[in-house]
């Protein structure tokens, strides 16, 4: 089953506002999905960009978010804990919370913000990895949706 993922801050394929990147406010921009299927036990979502030059660049890691949620509101705060029980991740930049695109001068990036629906609560600590995350969703992907934007620095 796929989750649609939407934004008012941009459309799927388009820039990314400044607002939301290193060279902006930095502040994660607002999500929102639809009813993830029965079965769900919580909601884990991703931002990666695969065009880093060293290999994928994890950007956000949110996890534990209640399965009544539909949505991450706007500049999230970059706590390990939130008050409903979401949990947030270790990003590549060596921080918790969500770390904006900032990529090298050039061609446009591409930044996936990937929502799973799970069939567990995981037991990841506050600030896990990347890598301890994939490893934790593995085989608990009840469904799946992707909202990717763009960015890039001018010359």
């Amino acid at each position: 089953m796929a989750l649609e993922v939407t934004s008012t801050a941009f459309q799927e394929g388009q820039a990314i506002p400044k607002q939301y990147t290193g060279d902006g406010q930095n502040s994660s921009p607002p999500l929102k999905w639809q009813d993830p299927p029965a079965g769900t036990r919580s909601l884990a979502l991703i931002c990666e960009d695969p065009d880093a030059p060293r290999g994928t660049f994890t950007h956000w890691l949110v996890f534990n978010i209640p399965v009544q949620t539909r949505e991450l509101s706007e500049g999230l705060p970059g706590q390990a804990c939130l008050p409903d029980g979401t949990t947030q991740g270790s990003n590549d930049f060596g921080k918790v919370g969500y770390g904006g695109p900032a990529p090298p001068r050039g061609k446009p990036h591409r930044y996936a913000f990937k929502l799973f629906a799970l069939n567990e609560v995981l037991g990841l600590h506050a600030g896990a990895t990347p890598d301890e995350f994939r490893k934790a969703v593995e085989g608990h992907v009840l469904a799946q949706g992707q909202l990717t934007g763009t960015y890039a620095r001018g010359g």
